[in-house]
């Protein structure tokens, strides 16, 4: 048997603002965007530059009271850890477009890695494995 992740949902207030913020401040691709008629939706989906893995399904609330997880997916926690292999040109790239990071550069035994807000608030590692 094999299996993999294939997307992870991340709910957004809207999708062209996430679609900026995604593809002009963190550099990921647009994989998709169409309309989904039948459900009134969109299909987003981004992905890191160069990755051939797990992507991101930026999905607005549906339903009454989903809003509420806008930002706050995982109760406060980082939701998404990006790694990276060069995690210096990766942070100065993301400081000057006005990424915010919450948790300063550390070295751990795991690798290089800091916290950065996307812009609803949602936390991610950005992440340099050790060698």
């Amino acid at each position: 048997m094999k299996q993999s992740i294939m997307h992870v949902a991340l709910v957004v207030r809207e999708y062209d603002e996430a679609i900026e913020f995604f593809t002009k401040k963190l550099n990921f691709t647009l994989v998709e965007d169409s309309y989904q008629p039948e459900q009134d939706k969109r299909w987003v989906i981004v992905a890191p530059p160069g990755s051939t893995g797990t992507t991101l399904l930026l999905a607005r609330p549906s339903k009454p009271g989903q809003e509420n997880f806008v930002g706050n997916q995982t109760g406060g926690r980082v939701t998404f850890f990006l790694s990276t292999d060069d995690f210096d040109r990766d942070y100065a790239n993301m400081t000057a477009a006005g990424i915010k990071f919450v948790r300063e550069p550390k070295v751990a035994a795991y690798g290089k890695v800091a916290v950065f807000e996307d812009l609803y608030g949602n936390l991610w590692d950005l992440v340099e494995p050790a060698t």
